[in-house]
């Protein structure tokens, strides 16, 4: 006869309830040589991120992208640090307890919101711990990313069922692969450009997006195609002429050639042929970090102003403003329709569960006995 450990870690009539986890890529735990390292190479040893022989790849990162990179980015992260940390991380944590707000005055049962990161820490496996702890029965992945592209929600599809398989009783699962086109997200990008006021057509607006290696495109990858519409359907709501807008990519490493035109490439183009005005957004970012703080507010600046501009603008990335936090709310309803907890007749789920917990009990005792 089976039988029931004392204090046993879980309990077979704990009300379950649905879960959210917001993902993003990650930040070092500290802008430091030692923690950015650390950092780098879990990062850049995924098979996603870096899609080289794993034996050549280990050489080259090891022998010699971890021995030079921590230091230069420990460096640019000294510049962007806040009093909080990592920025991406504190938006990150701003963004949950801003949707769990929302969530929780929208659902007529609690929805728990944890965060978890690619890479770094707190993980994906802390976020799914967090959440498996207040009994999750219904899981919903958001990984903040607008576009698709396997370096980044593949990836975190790869952490999150890695994770899943250590759990004996599995949740249902539902996962939002992108988010690029959504009307929601695409007007929260229109009210955050018209607070800009942009002075078109003497200021060129550039979307610009994180790189990525062309062969990831040639190889299947939608990413390009998702940020060239995410900009195209963001102008067609301002109303931009075709001249005064364009697409570029940014940060991007090694000798092989990525997604063109390439930011910094365009930026001094345009300076060169007079122009002299240019605002930049970045639709990809969820959060402001690293990459739009440093690489795209200070160092494009100075590449465009030293190329001739007089004036360049970083329009920030939506971060935690109402009409984000309301996008991406609606976007967890939209995905989660159907679960009861986000249904007005949740009493008659609740009903149901409560049977099955009586039901669970009544096999414990017996299994005691």
């Amino acid at each position: 006869m089976a039988t029931i450990t004392p204090g046993s870690r879980f309990s077979h009539d704990q009300p379950g309830c649905v879960g959210v986890l917001l993902t993003n890529l990650g930040t070092p735990d500290a802008p430091t040589p030692a923690a950015v390292r650390r950092y780098l190479a879990e990062f850049l040893w995924d098979s996603r991120v870096v899609e080289l022989p794993r034996l050549l790849w280990w050489l080259i990162l090891h022998g010699v992208i971890l021995r030079i990179r921590p230091a230069r980015s420990a460096r640019k992260y000294q510049t962007i640090w806040t009093p909080e940390g990592s920025p991406l991380l504190a938006i990150t944590r701003q963004q949950a307890a801003a949707i769990s707000a929302m969530l929780a005055d929208s659902c007529p049962r609690p929805v728990r919101v944890a965060v978890g990161m690619r890479y770094g820490n707190p993980s994906i496996a802390a976020g799914l711990a967090e959440l498996r702890a207040a009994s999750v029965r219904r899981l919903l992945i958001l990984p903040l990313y607008p576009q698709y592209s396997a370096t980044t929600v593949a990836s975190t599809f790869d952490a999150v069922a890695a994770e899943l398989r250590t759990w004996r009783w599995l949740p249902e699962v539902r996962f939002i692969s992108h988010y690029h086109d959504d009307p929601g997200y695409l007007d929260a990008l229109d009210t955050s450009l018209r607070a800009a006021n942009l002075e078109t057509p003497d200021e060129r607006l550039l979307f610009s997006f994180h790189g990525l290696p062309k062969r990831n495109l040639l190889a299947g990858d939608p990413y390009y195609c998702q940020c060239h519409q995410t900009a195209r359907l963001v102008a067609e709501r301002l109303g931009l002429a075709p001249d005064t807008w364009a697409v570029a990519f940014q940060s991007r490493f090694g000798r092989a050639e990525w997604l063109q035109p390439y930011a910094n490439s365009l930026l001094t183009e345009w300076a060169r042929t007079g122009v002299k005005r240019v605002a930049v957004v970045c639709p990809g970012f969820a959060a402001d970090c690293l990459e739009t703080l440093e690489e795209i507010a200070m160092e494009n600046r100075q590449t465009f102003l030293d190329s001739g501009g007089e004036h360049y603008r970083y329009i920030p990335a939506l971060n935690a403003a109402p009409d984000h936090i309301a996008a991406l709310t609606a976007l967890i309803h939209r995905h989660a329709a159907g679960w009861p907890e986000f249904s007005p007749d949740y009493g008659a789920g609740a009903v149901a569960a409560e049977a099955a917990a009586r039901c669970h009990r009544a096999l414990a005792l017996g299994a005691a006995a």
